[in-house]
C-alpha cells in the first residue's frame, strides 16, 4: 500500500500526515504513527526547533493504527502518482443539500480518527479517510443511499 503526505518527526517519533497541515515552522498536523522511518539519504527536508519534516510518497503496510515503511520513500517533488479512477464515472450524484448537511455532520463522529475531511460537489459528498477497504463506502451507501457519498482512501493499494 502507498500514500503521500507530510512526514513530521518531533525527534521522538515520526508520523504521516494525510490530511490538513498547518503551514508553520515546524508544521502542525495530526497523523498516523510512521514505523521504520529513516531520514538517511533524504535531502528534501527541513528542520526547525528539533522537528524535521518533508513531503513524501511512502510504501508499506497499515494495520489500522500505524503505517510501517517497507521501501525507500520518494520526495513528492520527484513523484508523479497515477490519478485514481473517477468513481463518479462522469455522473452527477443525487445528494440534496439536506443530505450534504447530514453527511457532513455525521461523518466525523462515525468515522472517528480515520476521518480526514469532506466536501460536496456535483451532487456527491466526498468523504476522505485514512484507509477504506470498502467497509466505509458500503456503510455510507446503506445509511444514505447509493449515488450520494464517495469515500476516498488516502492510502491506496499497490497494484
Amino acid at each position: 500500500m502507498w500514500g503521500q503526505g507530510t512526514v513530521l518527526d518531533d525527534g521522538s517519533s515520526a508520523k504521516l500526515c494525510l490530511g490538513a497541515v498547518a503551514e508553520s515552522a515546524p508544521p502542525q498536523c495530526s497523523g498516523i504513527p510512521l514505523l521504520g522511518w529513516s531520514w538517511d539519504g533524504l535531502t528534501e527536508t527541513a528542520t526547525t526547533a528539533g522537528s524535521t519534516w518533508g513531503t513524501f510518497a511512502v510504501w508499506g503496510t497499515y494495520d489500522g493504527d500505524a503505517f510501517t515503511v517497507t521501501r525507500t520513500p520518494v520526495p513528492l517533488a520527484l513523484f508523479d502518482a497515477m490519478p485514481a479512477p473517477d468513481p463518479t464515472h462522469g455522473r452527477p450524484g443525487t445528494a440534496t443539500p439536506t443530505d450534504d448537511d447530514t453527511i457532513h455532520a455525521v461523518a466525523p463522529e462515525a468515522i472517528g480518527d480515520a476521518y480526514l475531511g469532506s466536501y460536496d460537489q456535483d451532487g456527491w459528498v466526498y468523504v476522505d479517510v485514512i484507509w477504506d477497504d470498502g467497509t466505509w463506502q458500503r456503510a455510507a451507501d446503506q445509511d444514505f443511499g447509493a449515488d450520494k457519498v464517495i469515500v476516498r482512501s488516502a492510502l491506496r493499494l499497490v497494484e
